[in-house]
């Protein structure tokens, strides 16, 4: 965390720079057992873009830094904070919004909503994401009865270097 204290007030200062608006982006997300919490990120979208899931936002709507920021997953660094203050872990289900009953609904039904989120997850190095509420849940349902120190070391691993 110490480690990506410079980088996070670099890239603040980017996208001050290159956009109007703050840095960071606060928005609620769903966590262990259904509680609402701040997750935390740099701001990679336009001011006014609407709060929706990341797949149903508009791709014109991601700021030119905000896309090297998303590349390269620096976007979710200020999420550290959530994961100092023990609502979210380094590896686990990626959180959603509170409107995405359907994701809630099916992770609820696999016992995916009694762990904590993550920065990364089992499904996102899959390529698989949210606007699949069924495969997201399964898959998370499936880092939950597979996980281990190795696979969240993988996890993470592919996460940094962006291997499928």
């Amino acid at each position: 965390m110490l480690v990506s204290v410079p980088v996070v007030l670099a890239a603040m200062a980017v996208v001050r720079l290159t956009s109007p608006g703050p840095a960071i982006f606060a928005q609620p997300r769903v966590g262990r057992g259904g509680n609402v919490f701040v997750c935390r990120k740099l701001r990679t979208m336009r001011l006014g873009t609407p709060s929706v899931p990341t797949h149903e936002a508009s791709a014109s709507q991601i700021t030119g830094v905000g896309r090297f920021l998303r590349a390269s997953k620096l976007d979710e660094l200020p999420q550290f904070w959530n994961v100092l203050v023990g609502e979210m872990s380094l590896v686990g289900p990626r959180p959603c919004l509170p409107t995405q009953a359907r994701l809630i609904a099916e992770r609820e039904k696999r016992g995916v909503m009694r762990a904590l989120p993550g920065i990364t997850g089992l499904a996102q190095v899959n390529g698989v994401d949210m606007s699949d509420p069924v495969a997201c849940a399964e898959m998370d349902a499936e880092y939950l009865r597979t996980r281990s120190l190795r696979l969240d070391l993988t996890i993470l691993f592919r996460t940094l270097v962006g291997r499928r």
